[in-house]
């Protein structure tokens, strides 16, 4: 079975019932899928885990709401998602339909997602102008992630929706040795 689909039509579903319970369930349905699938992202070892085929279901459904909400309690509609998701066997497509109800909350909602990777620690004056001049440009709300990267050795790498805008220095250095080594072939 193809996990696009399976992940969509999960997503889809989950994102009519909220929208017919409320923008309140909806939002919060955001917040905790936003944290799942970070931990999703920083934790590899949580997929392998739903996929372990000795955990039981229930300590399957513990370890989601953990990832999703922490120590506070998971909402209603979240927890029963998750064990309609587990009643049908579906826990190993959970981080494909997180990322689906994401990207589809996103559309509905016209929410941008950017992220900013610097070589240096930015400071808030200036995520605000670019938030603000990316909202402006995307005429949409935006959420911006910053994160620190000292391997591009200056600059910055942007990225909004499905574009990338890299003028870090280690892609300018890279630019100019491919130049230089196409240069030095054709006198050869």
């Amino acid at each position: 079975m193809d996990i696009g689909i399976v992940s969509m039509r999960y997503a889809k579903a989950l994102l009519e019932y909220a929208k017919s319970i409320g923008a309140e369930a909806e939002d919060a349905l955001y917040k905790e899928f936003r944290m799942l699938d970070r931990s999703f992202r920083r934790h590899p070892d949580l997929r392998m885990a739903l996929e372990n085929p000795i955990l039981t279901a229930h300590e399957k459904f513990t370890l989601i709401c953990t990832a999703a909400v922490g120590e506070a309690p998971a909402g209603r509609e979240f927890t029963r998602f998750i064990g309609l998701v587990l009643k049908n066997r579906r826990e190993s497509f959970l981080q494909y339909i997180c990322l689906s109800f994401l990207d589809l909350y996103r559309k509905d909602k016209h929410i941008g997602v950017g992220k900013l990777i610097t070589a240096v620690p930015v400071s808030q004056e200036v995520c605000g102008r670019i938030h603000d001049s990316a909202s402006a440009l995307l005429h949409a709300s935006m959420e911006l992630q910053t994160e620190v990267d000292s391997s591009i050795e200056g600059g910055f790498i942007f990225d909004i929706n499905d574009f990338r805008l890299d003028a870090s220095i280690a892609m300018q250095l890279k630019k100019v040795k491919r130049q230089f080594i196409d240069k030095n072939r054709r006198i050869v």
